[in-house]
């Protein structure tokens, strides 16, 4: 989700505070132009990104915890544990490397539970990896094997490339959907739109699962008409930008 340098350190304030309380899904209101963040209720809040005052009033915040890095093999914490009151929140890791030890596993483990204690509605993990669409067969068993170790009180959640839906195998993307609770599929790049990005949404229909469509803040937007009817679709998940 985003460049590398995208990745940073959330500030320790007070992520967001204040009762449950829900932003209008303005999808219909975002059908041309540009997207505005106020307009939804679901957002990727990752590291160094300030929190806007708004933020309590979200339904949903995915927030990066760590990663598991090309480099390394070991789970690296990239944020102190949050306190959110309202809006369900999902841990994420960002990806680079699926061969897992027991120690990667441990360590987010024991960081989804520590997030849980704090007093969180922790919805569950997110892992953000760019799996490529000739691979989904592979990434479908690494996520089997999460969903086996991740208690079933936690959801998991994926990030997906706009190229799954249109060029993915059905076998491959029928085994994923047997695992995951939701993919969130990207329509940007760093802090842009990605360029094209409508000639793939038809083929979004081809998704076997519940899905969101994740745009970045003030990006470029054109909402299909069919969208809103589709069963699977389970709205919009804006990537927040610093400022």
């Amino acid at each position: 989700m985003g460049d590398r340098a995208e990745v940073l350190l959330v500030g320790r304030r007070s992520l967001l505070t204040g009762g449950l309380a829900t932003l209008a899904l303005a999808a219909c209101g975002q059908r041309e132009g540009r997207v505005d963040a106020r307009a939804q209720d679901a957002f990727f809040l990752w590291a160094g990104v300030t929190a806007p005052e708004w933020l309590d009033r979200a339904r949903t915040v995915y927030a990066l915890a760590g990663e598991v890095r090309h480099d390394r093999r070991a789970f690296v914490p990239l944020r102190a544990v949050p306190r959110v009151r309202g809006p369900e929140l999902w841990l994420t890791v960002r990806v680079e490397r699926l061969d897992w030890d027991q120690g990667i596993r441990g360590a987010i483990l024991q960081t989804l539970g520590r997030w849980e204690a704090a007093g969180n509605r922790l919805a569950g993990l997110q892992v953000d990896f760019d799996a490529a669409t000739h691979g989904l067969g592979g990434y479908a068993r690494f996520l089997r094997a999460v969903r086996q170790w991740l208690p079933r009180r936690w959801r998991l959640s994926v990030t997906g490339l706009l190229d799954w839906s249109a060029g993915g195998d059905p076998a491959e993307l029928a085994a994923m959907a047997g695992t995951i609770d939701e993919v969130v599929m990207q329509t940007y790049q760093g802090r842009r739109t990605i360029p094209g990005y409508e000639r793939y949404l038809e083929t979004l229909r081809r998704l076997p699962m519940p899905y969101r469509i994740g745009l970045v803040e003030g990006g470029e937007w054109r909402e299909p008409g069919w969208l809103a009817a589709d069963p699977r679709f389970r709205g919009y998940v804006v990537f927040l930008l610093s400022r």
